[in-house]
């Protein structure tokens, strides 16, 4: 998993690719605590989740709870691994290593159920 300092955090990592306006539409954080296997483990399928269905068009910021534990409080936290959908609104969070893809995708709204 690479890392890079922003928003805040000590490891953050941003996706590259920026839609025509220069946003990127999806805005996602995903609370970690350390590089454990299940922290990986989600980070990876987050990534490969959103380079399927959501190419050029998301932002991922990984925020390690070992390092900044106060960040939690902001989001509501209360388990981990856990990815919290900032931007489009409304604010949706999933919890576990999102190895469950239909789970992940309906849980954002990415595509809908049935």
């Amino acid at each position: 998993m690479t890392h890079s300092t922003s928003s805040g955090s000590s490891r953050a990592r941003e996706t590259e690719g920026r839609t025509r306006r220069g946003m990127k539409a999806w805005r996602l954080k995903l609370y970690v605590a350390g590089t454990t296997p299940k922290s990986l483990e989600a980070f990876d399928n987050l990534k490969r989740i959103c380079e399927e269905y959501l190419k050029g068009k998301y932002c991922i910021e990984i925020i390690d709870l070992i390092k900044k534990p106060k960040l939690a409080k902001g989001d509501q936290i209360v388990a981990i691994p856990t990815l919290v959908r900032k931007l489009p609104t409304p604010i949706k969070k999933i919890i576990g290593d999102l190895s469950n893809k239909e789970k992940v995708l309906v849980g954002l709204n990415i595509v809908k159920k049935g």
